[in-house]
Order: C-alpha cells, then structure tokens, then sequence
C-alpha cells in the first residue's frame, strides 16, 4: 500500500517517549509528503496513568498495561468518535508480532485492519534496512541498544530490560521504582524494582540490519 492511498496518519504522544522520537516523526513526516497528527488525551505520562487505573493494586498484568487504556486505547477511541466515516487501519506490526496482530483483529471487529509489514513477511530487522535505505534515522531508543521505541521506562519490560534502564536512565528507574510503592503493584510479577537484583535478567540484543539486498533493491 503507497503511502499516497493513506488519508491520515496518526501518532499518539506520551511525554515518557524519548525526545528523540518527536524528530523521528518529523523524519518521516517529510519522508510521507503527509502531516502526522499528533495526538494526546488528557493524561500525559505513564505514572498519572497507573495512578488513575482504579486505585492502588494495578501497573500491568494480564489484561495489559494500565498506561496502554489511558495513554493508547482510549486516546484513540476518542478520535474515533470524532470521524463519521468508516475506518481502515494501517499498522506497522512485523513478521514476528502475527499473535499481537490476531489479538487486535478480535478486539476491534468493526473495522478494518491492514498489516503490510506482515504481509510482505517482513521482520523488524528488515524494516530498519528500509529506514537506513530511505535516509532516515531510526529512534535512539534502538541505538542505545533496546529493541522497541516504547516510554522510557516501559512499565512491560522484564528484568534485564529494568536493569538496563539502571544503567541508562537511573532517574527514571527510580521514579518508576517510587511509582510502584505508591500504587502497591510492581512492573515485573513477584518483585518490586527497588528489590531487583542488579545481575538479574537478560536483555534483548540490540536490532542491527546488515542492509544488504533488501536495501539494494529500495535505492534502486
């Protein structure tokens, strides 16, 4: 699908993205030749959000994570009820993300859903090579070596994802850390992240594209 048969694009903000993000939105503003609106609901961050998830006892579980509802989820679907026509999805899932892919399907029945990353069985690695073919910066996050573009401090990593933002981003790991005693619920089951053993976890190696053929044939 060209980027041409999109009528809108849309970027939902929360200001625990990364600085850098908002540039990268505007790299590809430019690369589209179309406007990316930007949208934001009334909660602006990850710890209001949790804070508002229905009182204490709740940052993620199961039925997902409380900053997805308040900061995500909702803030779509108060777009949706401003547009009166019927909706088609474009998403930018990958090859490796088919399950999360299904899931959405299920949950949002009334519209249509387009995956053209899944389509052309492309990986996230892959989609990279585009990025780098295209001229086009990917987000620091994944330079720093993490391997999604989420809030710094995702309430959903795991243990060698925490203490990598230890590491990286000690003022946000001890924010997130306060977080979870004032809401009485940790990010990772059964420890709370002013416990967790610095050694603990494994982190995901970081995303390199080799940009080989795939990148030969975009330039060309």
């Amino acid at each position: 699908m060209a980027i041409k048969e999109i009528d809108r694009i849309i970027y939902a903000h929360i200001d625990d993205q990364h600085p850098d993000t908002l540039r990268f939105v505007a790299d590809c503003e430019e690369w589209f030749g179309k406007p990316v609106e930007r949208l934001q609901g009334r909660y602006k961050d990850v710890a209001t959000a949790c804070k508002m998830s229905g009182g204490r006892g709740y940052i993620n579980g199961p039925s997902g994570a409380a900053c997805t509802k308040f900061l995500k989820r909702r803030v779509r679907q108060e777009w949706e009820m401003t547009v009166k026509v019927p909706l088609r999805y474009v998403w930018g899932m990958d090859y490796g993300e088919v399950d999360r892919a299904d899931n959405l399907l299920d949950s949002m029945p009334k519209q249509e859903h387009v995956f053209p990353l899944i389509d052309h069985k492309m990986t996230k690695e892959q989609a990279h090579e585009v990025l780098q073919a295209s001229g086009i910066k990917r987000p620091a996050m994944y330079d720093l070596g993490y391997n999604n573009n989420n809030c710094v401090g995702c309430v959903k990593g795991g243990m060698g994802y925490w203490n990598k933002i230890r590491q990286d981003f000690p003022e946000v790991f001890r924010k997130r850390a306060k977080l979870e005693r004032e809401v009485g619920a940790s990010c990772i089951k059964g420890v709370y992240l002013d416990e967790l053993d610095p050694s603990k976890g494994r982190h995901s190696k970081p995303i390199v594209g080799d940009c080989g053929i795939l990148c030969e044939l975009i330039k060309i």
